[in-house]
């Protein structure tokens, strides 16, 4: 199937062209023309499934043939759980809708910066990306009203309900119209999620694409045993005896990030951090660095994993491992996308080996534990 069979028009195709789409992902193939028609869509789907563009392209096609509204009554609203996340789904519509003929203008909105920069550039906004907490405050400061609301979606929405949105997002809910289009989407489907997806969807089409074997195929997966006094000395030896240029590396807490990336920096390795206690423009900096090349390793931790999307990112390190084996599989995720190959390295402790067992057991595959005792890290 190609994206011409889906009913977007020429403008769009030639978008989708520009940016060097060659066939729909499933997701896509079931949703857009399934948006098009106005309806209601329940999207079990993990992030890199290529469900992003699976709303934002019908979502752009609906404005093709809208009439501008009133300033501040946005017609389409998107929440997401993270500021990165908000960004990086704002830059999706922005790519898209930049050689439109009805131009469209897409904004990100979210917490950890200053409010009134975004206030003034909601003029004429007609899409937004949002976080819950951000939205509510532009709400009350009467900077966008949510009357108008066309269509709705939830992006993650699973991570959101995790992460303590639940009421903020009912806040909003009762705050939109009653006839709109809502799409939601989430890794899975929770009993909050389905609490929510029952009161907020009408008749919903159902599209399931969970399905992870697939994507795990093309992910080389190995694990080293090793001290915890050798974990530090030993990254470093993997990043520089492997050449490693680009480097994800996750760690289970903020403390131990920025203790990671300065002792990557003090021995020669260019590396940056990105976590929560992290001002936003400086994530954003750092993450933008990382697609860039200007640092060969980007430390993270799980919070913020769902805002980073790097094509073709070649290594992921576990060098802790995540609590839930659903989040082991979302870090390894990150590379081998697409159909490109790639490799994800574990780094386990003796304390670590009864987890990471369970981890294996419910992802479905074995991987190789390596020995790393024998190897002489002194020059490293």
């Amino acid at each position: 199937m190609s994206f011409s069979s889906l009913g977007l028009s020429r403008p769009l195709l030639k978008a989708v062209e520009g940016q060097q789409y060659a066939n729909p992902y499933p997701i896509q193939e079931q949703a857009i023309p399934a948006i098009l028609r106005g309806r209601d869509i329940l999207g079990i789907a993990q992030t890199g499934s290529g469900k992003t563009a699976s709303f934002v392209l019908p979502i752009l096609e609906y404005f093709q043939g809208e009439r501008i509204g009133r300033n501040r009554f946005v017609k389409a609203l998107v929440l997401v759980p993270t500021r990165e996340l908000a960004v990086q789904v704002a830059e999706v519509f922005q790519t898209f809708s930049a050689g439109l003929p009805r131009k469209v203008k897409t904004l990100a909105v979210y917490g950890g910066v200053s409010i009134n920069p975004q206030m003034i550039a909601l003029q004429n906004t007609e899409i937004v990306v949002a976080t819950p907490g951000r939205l509510l405050d532009l709400v009350s400061s009467n900077a966008l009203r949510l009357s108008a609301i066309e269509m709705l979606v939830l992006d993650e929405a699973d991570k959101m309900l995790n992460l303590g949105f639940e009421e903020e997002m009912q806040q909003i809910f009762e705050l939109l119209p009653t006839k709109r289009q809502t799409l939601l989407f989430s890794a899975t489907l929770g009993d909050a999620v389905d609490k929510i997806q029952a009161n907020i969807l009408k008749s919903p089409l159902r599209i399931d694409v969970t399905e992870t074997a697939p994507d795990l195929e093309t992910i080389r997966q190995v694990a080293y045993r090793i001290a915890p006094e050798r974990k530090g000395p030993f990254l470093r030896y993997l990043i520089k005896s492997q050449n490693m240029s680009q480097v994800l590396v996750f760690v289970s807490s903020t403390r131990t990030a920025d203790n990671v990336v300065g002792k990557l920096n003090k021995n020669g390795i260019k590396a940056i951090g990105i976590h929560g206690d992290k001002a936003q423009t400086t994530r954003l900096e750092a993450l933008q660095q990382f697609k860039d090349g200007k640092a060969t390793v980007l430390v993270s931790t799980d919070l913020l994993s769902r805002g980073i999307d790097i094509q073709e990112l070649p290594f992921v390190i576990n060098y802790e491992l995540p609590r839930s084996p659903k989040d082991y599989v979302h870090r390894i995720g990150r590379t081998g996308r697409a159909g490109a190959e790639g490799d994800a390295i574990t780094l386990i402790c003796p304390e670590d080996e009864h987890h990471f067992k369970i981890i294996q057991k419910k992802m479905g595959k074995r991987v190789e534990i390596r020995e790393s005792e024998g190897l002489d890290l002194t020059g490293e």
